[in-house]
C-alpha cells in the first residue's frame, strides 16, 4: 500500500483542463475526508479553450478566459502541486514530476491532454512554422499579433485542420470568426478566404456527418464566398504559402492550422501505459485496459474513428465528453478505494454537443452517439449559437471557480 496511514489512500490526477479539474472535483466529493485527493498540472491556471477563437481579435483576454487553480482546489480540500509529469513508475505507483517530486498514488488517472505535432508538416505552427494556433492561450495571443499585422498589410487567408487532426469544431469556428471580422473591417475585396480539411467531406466533424450537416455547411460556406476543401493532406508550409497533396500552392498573408495530436511525452517514454501514438487505452470504466489502478479522461484516450477516411481524421473530444468521461472514471476510482457503485459508459453510448460560433450567427449540433449512427441527430444554425456560446462560457467559468462541476 502507498498511503502513509493505514487506513487512508492517495487518488492523483494528472492534468487540470476539462477532465482533470471534474476529475479532481468528483472525486473530492466521493472521497471521505481522510482519502488524500491531489492534482499535478504545470499550468497555475484553468484555461477556457473553447473561448480562445475570440482572443485573437480582442474579444477576449487572458483574464477572462483563466481563473487560478490552486485557491479553487485549496477551497474543495484538494492539495495542487504547479509541476509537469516526467514520467509514471507504474510498478511503484508513482508519478515522476519534472522538478523530481515522487508523488505515490492508489489510484491515477491520466488526464494531460495532447502534445501538438506541429512537426509532422514542414512549415506548421507558430514557433518553427509559418501558421498560427489557437490550441493554447500562449499561442492565441500569438495569433492575436499576427492578426494585427495582417490587419496593416491583408491579403488571402487560410484556415482549417491537418491531417490526421480531430479537433475540427476549433477550425470552424475560427474561419467563421476571422471572416466576420473581414466583413466587418471591409476587406472582403483583398482578403479571400479558404478552409482546408480533413475531413472527406465539409460538416464531417470527426464523426461521419450530423443529420444534414454536410448541406448546411456546404450553404453556409457558399453564401459566404468561402472555399472549403475537403480530404485535404498539406504537404509543406513556406512563408506565405501552403502546398496541398497533388501539387495545388494556397497564397497566404495569414492562416491558423490546427495540428494533429499525439501523446505527451511523460506518456510516451513510460512502457505499457499509451499505445503507439501515446494515447491511453480504456475499457467503459475509462480505467486502462491493462492496469488496473490506472484510469485515463479527455483528449489523451485512444478513441479509434468510426470509419476509415482516405485522409487520417480523428474522433473529436469535446470538452463535454472530457467531462463525462472524467466522473464515470472518478467514480470508479473512489469505488476502488472506499467501495461503492461503479459506472460504464462505453465510448459508442456518449453523445457529443458542440456550439460552433461564427462571429454573430453560427452551428449548434448534437449527435446521440460519438461513434456509429445517431437516432435523433439535431443540427440548427443561426444567432441562437452566438448566444449560446457565451451563455454556456459564463455559466462554465462561474459555476467552476465555486468547484462546481456542473455539466
Amino acid at each position: 500500500m502507498t498511503s502513509t496511514a493505514t487506513d487512508s489512500k492517495r487518488a492523483v490526477v494528472v492534468g487540470s483542463s476539462f477532465a482533470g479539474l471534474t476529475a479532481a472535483f468528483e472525486l473530492r466529493k466521493h472521497l471521505d475526508r481522510k482519502h488524500e485527493v491531489v492534482v499535478i498540472e504545470p499550468r497555475d491556471h484553468f484555461t477556457f479553450i473553447p473561448s480562445l477563437i475570440w482572443v485573437p481579435f480582442g474579444k477576449r483576454d487572458p483574464e477572462d478566459v483563466t481563473f487560478k487553480l490552486e485557491p479553487v482546489y485549496a477551497k474543495k480540500g484538494i492539495r495542487f502541486i504547479n509541476d509537469a509529469a516526467a514520467s509514471f513508475d507504474l510498478d511503484n505507483r508513482k508519478v515522476i514530476t519534472t522538478g523530481g517530486e515522487e508523488v505515490a498514488y492508489d489510484s491515477l488517472v491520466v488526464a494531460t491532454g495532447p502534445k501538438l505535432a506541429f512537426d509532422r508538416i514542414d512549415g506548421l505552427g507558430p514557433e518553427n512554422g509559418y501558421t498560427q494556433s489557437v490550441c493554447n492561450l500562449e499561442h492565441a495571443m500569438q495569433t492575436r499579433e499576427a492578426w494585427e499585422r495582417f490587419l496593416q498589410n491583408p491579403g488571402p487567408v487560410v484556415a482549417g485542420t491537418a491531417q490526421g487532426g480531430s479537433c475540427f469544431g476549433a477550425s470552424y469556428e475560427f474561419l467563421l470568426n476571422t471572416h466576420h471580422r473581414i466583413r466587418k473591417a471591409g476587406l472582403e475585396d483583398v482578403a479571400p478566404v479558404t478552409f482546408i480539411t480533413a475531413e472527406p467531406f465539409l460538416g464531417h466533424f470527426g464523426l461521419g456527418g450530423v443529420a444534414d450537416s454536410q448541406q448546411r455547411v456546404e450553404k453556409y460556406f457558399d453564401k459566404l464566398g468561402i472555399e472549403g476543401i475537403a480530404n485535404n493532406v498539406i504537404t509543406e508550409v513556406r512563408d506565405g504559402e501552403i502546398e496541398l497533396k497533388g501539387g495545388r500552392k494556397l497564397p497566404f498573408a495569414f492562416s491558423m492550422i490546427v495540428p494533429s495530436f499525439a501523446g505527451v511525452d511523460a506518456v510516451s517514454r513510460t512502457e505499457g501505459l499509451g499505445n503507439p501514438a501515446g494515447f491511453i487505452p480504456v475499457n467503459d470504466e475509462f480505467r486502462h485496459e491493462e492496469i488496473e489502478n490506472v484510469y485515463a479522461a479527455g483528449v489523451n484516450v485512444a478513441v479509434a474513428p468510426p470509419q476509415q477516411t482516405e485522409v487520417p481524421a480523428g474522433v473529436p473530444k469535446t470538452g463535454q465528453m472530457s467531462e463525462v468521461m472524467a466522473k464515470v472514471a472518478a467514480q470508479n476510482m473512489a469505488a476502488d478505494i472506499q467501495g461503492g457503485e461503479r459506472r460504464e459508459m462505453p465510448m459508442s453510448e456518449m453523445e457529443a454537443i458542440c456550439i460552433l460560433d461564427g462571429g454573430n450567427t453560427g452551428i449548434i449540433f448534437k449527435a446521440d452517439h460519438v461513434l456509429g449512427e445517431s437516432e435523433h441527430p439535431r443540427v440548427m444554425s443561426g444567432p441562437q449559437a452566438h448566444w449560446a456560446k457565451i451563455a454556456f462560457e459564463k455559466i462554465f467559468m462561474g459555476s467552476r471557480k465555486l468547484g462546481h462541476p456542473i455539466l
